[in-house]
């Protein structure tokens, strides 16, 4: 069964911007938000910053507030969050408003997966990674596909796992197999829908699960990220509708790579505005060469974010990867 969702911001915001809005215009989305959401696992690298300055750029030019959540479920190293922080400031980005982090909004997570469950709509799931890995995948699954080895278990099943000590995350029992969203850039997109974990063995609430009940709590309506996540939107645009909650509108933009053709990483040499600085070159500088990769400026150029602004045209980003090698 397949199954779409027609998004109320999205190309008619990206339109918007394109022709240059008016106060009307700006006014209606006004009481949505963007974001930017990083993990505080480490520094963040030109290709993050060069998401975080689009996210921005998004959510100012159609008048939205902008948001800062910090994402720290998973591993967390010391002092990341600070120095993200500071490294978005030292770019002349801001933000509205405090900002959240997942590891204060336990209680939301429970309380959307006791919903879930109360409607029938979860199962446990026994797996380890690896036996999820040599199961046989559904047929044109994508990567990680989940085979469903839980999902009908008897209940003298479910007794003998649990008295085998291994501890159940909670899976989504989803009813169809594709889900379709609009993208500003991608246009339509249809994605596989599998029985995504909502709840890990550890307790702790899944990504996709967190994510979009933080959005619809934040009162965030647009959402740009980097492309690698593409396939998770129809996921979370699905997820949302079970929980009667608005999916926001999507932007997946291109990601930075490194002279190997590969997603940037941290290891790929000064790739950190620490690094940049440590080079010589100052945050505008930076900010200027994450601009020319973007369209928005000629390169040398140390245009300010209020300029950028103004200039702002998402019609004509860059469809395609960008290659950073040190500069």
């Amino acid at each position: 069964m397949h199954q779409s969702v027609q998004h109320g911001a999205g190309s008619s915001d990206l339109q918007a911007v394109a022709s240059g809005a008016g106060s009307s215009d700006l006014q209606a989305v006004a009481s949505g938000a963007g974001r930017f959401a990083p993990s505080p696992s480490g520094d963040l690298h030109v290709g993050n910053l060069r998401t975080a300055m689009l996210a921005w750029l998004f959510a100012r030019s159609t008048g939205r507030r902008f948001l800062l959540r910090v994402e720290d479920l998973d591993r967390v190293r010391a002092g990341a969050e600070t120095r993200q922080l500071d490294d978005l400031a030292a770019l002349g980005l801001d933000w509205d408003g405090p900002i959240a982090r997942q590891s204060d909004r336990l209680a939301l997570y429970d309380a959307a997966i006791d919903d879930l469950t109360a409607a029938g709509r979860t199962y446990e799931c026994f797996c380890t990674r690896r036996e999820i890995q040599q199961a046989a995948s559904a047929p044109h699954g994508p990567d990680g596909h989940y085979p469903g080895t839980c999902r009908d278990l008897s209940a003298a099943e479910i007794a003998a796992k649990h008295d085998s000590g291994r501890p159940p995350a909670i899976r989504l029992r989803a009813e169809i197999a594709e889900f379709t969203i609009e993208d500003a850039l991608h246009g339509r997109y249809t994605g596989a829908i599998d029985d995504v974990v909502l709840r890990r063995g550890d307790g702790i609430a899944a990504y996709n699960l967190a994510v979009v009940v933080d959005d619809a709590e934040q009162r965030i309506d647009q959402v740009v990220r980097g492309d690698d996540l593409l396939s998770s939107a129809p996921r979370q645009a699905y997820l949302a509708s079970l929980l009667s909650l608005a999916a926001p509108s999507y932007a997946h933009v291109p990601l930075a790579l490194n002279a190997d053709g590969k997603r940037l990483a941290k290891r790929d040499g000064a790739v950190t505005l620490a690094d940049q600085r440590a080079l010589g070159r100052t945050a505008d500088e930076v900010r200027g060469i994450l601009a020319a990769s973007l369209g928005l400026a000629e390169i040398g150029d140390k245009p300010g974010l209020d300029e950028l602004l103004q200039g702002f045209d998402p019609v004509a980003l860059p469809r395609t990867a960008w290659t950073f090698a040190d500069h």
